[in-house]
């Protein structure tokens, strides 16, 4: 798979956003700003309002062999609102 040089700091999100050009559809807006650089870098943001998109990994433990699907659903939703990626009272993602 081919690597991309990737905006990290926050600073150069701010300038592409405040000097750059903006391109926009119905679901994604673009800003585009030219650098002199001998190469393209690529930044990625989502906000809030559309959630974040996560990998998960869950790893039961022996505790879990002797529990129902009940348990196992409510302490993955109890791990998940610890970590801000689920809501358990509105049931959906944040």
């Amino acid at each position: 798979m081919k690597r991309f040089h990737s905006i990290r700091k926050n600073g150069d999100f701010q300038l592409v956003y405040g000097e750059g050009k903006s391109y926009a559809n119905r679901l994604l807006v673009m800003y585009v700003r030219n650098t002199g650089r001998s190469h393209s870098r690529i930044g990625i943001s989502v906000s809030k309002k559309v959630g974040n998109r996560l990998d998960i990994v869950g790893v039961e433990r022996p505790a879990a062999k002797t529990e129902n699907f009940r348990g196992i659903e409510g302490a993955f939703q109890h791990l998940c609102g610890l970590h801000n990626i689920y809501s358990e009272n509105r049931s959906e993602q944040v």
